[in-house]
């Protein structure tokens, strides 16, 4: 292979080499220890100011981190065999929504010192695991901690559902993404649905923080889906919980308060989080005012890193990926009815799935 430049670096015990070769545009990261090896590919962007390169090795290849100034983040590449440290460990599990939405804070000291608000991580349970990128909902750098919230919908936040305190996601990868763009604009309306007020949560407590007018607005189906209700509280000036059923506080949508406020107050920024469509409908609303209106996306998403394009968003007629360039945008500009379709591709895949995986569960139970 004709590798271009080449750049090679032997850790301190002399028993790893790390190798960085440049080929076809993207950096290929390859540790070779003994008979084992690992390999991952980094794209250049992402390679930008390379700072540290650790190897903890033992007898055999244990895990590589890299960091660097650009990615600011820590990647965890691990045999499948012979795992002796758990790296990602649940230190905190909670259930809320009558057990369908998941509270999990996990011990992650690298990315809980760099991540911001509005940036995301990419956690995969096991080997075969698949990759769910979730937004950070919590940091806590002394602690070196991050908090994910997530519903369980299909197979794999299933499987992250049978995690308990003590156990440990196989990877984490971040912090990724862009954060969000903090100002002091004057009076701000923070708008959350289902378990993207997890997501609005750091960011309205942010907005708070540097001295805006913060109203925040959190929707739900029913009333045991209301959830971070104190932490709303605290990281607003003022909370309005909306339920579909009536069953707790205003009986309608996000958006009819949101019209109500608008009309009578000089709103300068809304932050929309939740469902599509929920997101699209403040757009509409807030373009008539011309209003600022962020909006945070959750398209399909591989690798996080810019590579597969799999998280393709279609933003004032231009394509920009989410996961590099989001994941929040111009609400104005995003076109909310192709993302739509795109996250309906694999609904049918998903829910088999999910089936097949509690069908299993049962089965399991079932035998003993």
């Amino acid at each position: 292979m004709n590798s271009g430049k080449f750049l090679k670096k032997i850790n301190p015990d002399k028993k790893t080499a790390i190798e960085f070769i440049h080929f076809r545009s993207f950096y290929f990261f390859i540790t070779i220890s003994h008979s084992t090896k690992a390999f991952a590919l980094i794209h250049p962007l992402k390679f930008i100011a390379f700072t540290k390169c650790v190897c903890s090795v033992g007898c055999s290849f244990k895990k590589i981190f890299f960091q660097t100034t650009d990615f600011c983040g820590f990647l965890s590449l691990s045999t499948s065999t012979d795992r002796e440290e758990k790296m990602f460990t649940i230190v905190r599990r909670e259930e809320l929504g009558g057990g369908t939405i998941i509270l999990n804070e996990i011990e992650a000291p690298l990315i809980a010192k760099k991540a911001k608000p509005g940036q995301f991580v990419i956690l995969k349970a096991g080997e075969s695991g698949e990759r769910i990128p979730l937004t950070m909902a919590e940091t806590d750098p002394e602690k070196g901690t991050i908090t994910i919230v997530y519903m369980i919908i299909g197979r794999s936040t299933a499987i992250f559902g049978t995690l308990k305190e003590g156990d440990a996601y196989q990877d984490v990868i971040g912090p990724l993404g862009k954060p969000t763009h903090l100002e002091k604009v004057g009076k701000v309306v923070c708008v959350g649905g289902g378990t993207g007020v997890a997501v609005l949560h750091p960011i309205t407590r942010a907005l708070k923080n540097i001295g805006n007018d913060v109203t925040a607005i959190t929707g739900a189906r029913n009333k045991e889906l209301v959830i971070l209700q104190e932490k709303m509280t605290a990281a607003s000036h003022r909370l309005h919980i909306c339920t579909d059923d009536g069953s707790f506080g205003h009986h309608g949508l996000v958006t009819d308060l949101l019209q109500d406020i608008i009309n009578k107050e000089d709103i300068k920024l809304v932050v929309a989080i939740g469902p599509v469509p929920m997101m699209k409908a403040v757009a509409n609303m807030t373009r008539e005012k011309a209003i600022p209106t962020l909006a945070s996306l959750n398209p399909i998403m591989v690798d996080g890193t810019g590579m597969c394009g799999c998280c393709r968003v279609s933003v004032g007629g231009e394509t920009k990926f989410a996961c590099v360039d989001g994941p929040e945008f111009d609400a104005h500009q995003v076109d909310f009815d192709e993302l739509t379709l795109r996250l309906r591709s694999y609904h049918e895949i998903e829910r088999k799935s999910h089936q097949e995986f509690i069908d299993g569960v049962q089965v399991a139970i079932s035998k003993h």
